[in-house]
């Protein structure tokens, strides 16, 4: 007996005109849990199984993301749809592909970026993009190579080409706020949306809830995580002297001649947190290069982690708070890590204010902590003069790892750098 599928079940409210938009900018920016992801995810898959012409080409800042994330949320649309026997779901690519037409949705990063042009298809045009995480570009030129990919006269009746954008918003000074959003700098042939978590038909009452406690609990918060706003810079540590900004690390760990390591301790649900980064105290820059953040996870992974990113024999310094796990580091073969010594958060701050400080695109959660580290304030809102207890693993991290460069500086240790220079060329940059 042949089922009978609706649509407004499977795909629920909320995105009606998103659904049959055909602008070439089709833009949704939205709170968390307000299915921006899961909708497009399943409008492509209706769209690829409408259309015999169409494919799709998936991206994301780096390639290796997509399994887990874009790849993921098209198998459920396919089996959402009860469409699992049409699909050929290759994960190891990954790929997917409509076996009665041979079309295709492939998954590409951005970190391969000059490869993006030279996509083809064997079975009609590559004409979609779906960019997910948009937030993670860091310069709107990286999106002129999207464009790029989807070149070329599309000979069949209907057919258009579209780019769709999705990502939460955090910092009112990102691009993609005036790319798309300002009126007065948008580009033409644009769609723009805003989503909630309100249009989540799918949410139980206690996720609901917890997305209204946040604004009793953190107001600030809230007009992101829960009303999909662009997020605030007031208040934020740091600002004028942090930028995002692609470099090449054995470039930098040549030019700074230095580099550091700092490990915070994650706890219940705070993450574990690493960041590696070349710094100059002479010209006062520091590039971060690299970073760990995980939830849950054990000592003994943090030590396979560390050991498979190279940093097994690193001058790593660890969180003081829990000596006991920096000994257990030791003894799980990190054999050059130490608790940093304590000093003043406010101290640590104030020395970093005095560089510049550049994030590498990969370091996705170091930099969201930058732009959500802020002051404190009191229960009348007036602003305190210390950092609030929140999205500060990676920030904390940074301080240890750089702290002693600022002693250095400051010609108040003896610690001899040089060997970290030496661990920077054990771990196979060419310095």
């Amino acid at each position: 007996m042949e089922q009978t599928l609706s649509l407004q079940k499977i795909v629920g409210g909320g995105y009606y005109d998103y659904w049959h938009d055909k602008h070439f900018y089709r833009v949704v920016k939205g709170s968390r849990a307000s299915k921006k992801s899961k909708t497009t995810a399943l409008n492509l898959i209706y769209r690829l199984m409408k259309y015999p012409w169409s494919n799709i080409l998936v991206i994301r800042r780096y390639s290796n993301t997509n399994r887990q994330s874009t790849y993921a949320d098209l198998c459920w649309a396919i089996h959402r749809f009860f469409a699992d026997d049409l699909f050929k779901c290759n994960p190891s690519l990954p790929e997917i592909v409509y076996k009665p037409t041979g079309q295709r949705i492939i998954f590409r990063g951005m970190d391969k970026a000059l490869k993006l042009t030279s996509i083809t298809v064997t079975h009609g045009y590559l004409c979609w993009v779906w960019l997910e995480e948009a937030y993670e570009l860091e310069s709107e030129d990286k999106l002129e190579t999207l464009t790029e990919s989807i070149r070329g006269k599309i000979d069949a009746p209907g057919a258009f080409k579209q780019i769709t954008i999705t990502f939460n918003p955090w910092n009112a000074h990102h691009w993609l706020k005036r790319t798309f959003f300002d009126p007065q700098t948008r580009k033409d042939d644009v769609f723009a949306k805003t989503t909630t978590f309100r249009c989540n038909e799918w949410l139980d009452d206690k996720d609901r809830q917890r997305y209204m406690d946040l604004y009793r609990t953190n107001p600030r918060r809230a007009k992101v995580a829960a009303d999909g706003d662009w997020g605030v810079s007031e208040g934020l540590i740091f600002e004028d002297n942090v930028e995002r900004i692609d470099f090449d690390p054995q470039e930098k760990l040549t030019e700074c001649g230095h580099t550091g390591f700092g490990l915070d301790y994650g706890f219940s649900n705070d993450p574990n947190a690493f960041v590696a980064v070349a710094i100059d105290p002479d010209t006062k820059n520091i590039w971060i290069y690299d970073e760990m953040y995980t939830y849950h996870q054990t000592t003994p992974h943090i030590a396979e982690w560390l050991k498979k990113n190279g940093y097994q024999h690193a001058s790593i310094f660890a969180d003081s708070a829990s000596s006991e796990r920096t000994q257990q580091l030791i003894d799980l073969g990190i054999d050059n890590i130490q608790s940093v010594s304590k000093t003043p958060i406010e101290a640590g701050i104030d020395q970093l204010w005095q560089y510049k400080i550049h994030v590498h695109p990969k370091c996705v959660n170091t930099w969201n902590e930058f732009n959500n580290y802020v002051f404190d304030t009191d229960n009348i809102g007036n602003t305190l003069n210390r950092p609030k207890d929140e999205n500060n693993h990676a920030m904390d991290a940074l301080r240890y790892a750089v702290r002693q460069y600022m002693d250095l500086y400051d010609g108040s240790t003896g610690v001899d750098w040089n060997n970290q220079y030496h661990i920077a060329r054990e771990m196979g940059f060419d310095i």
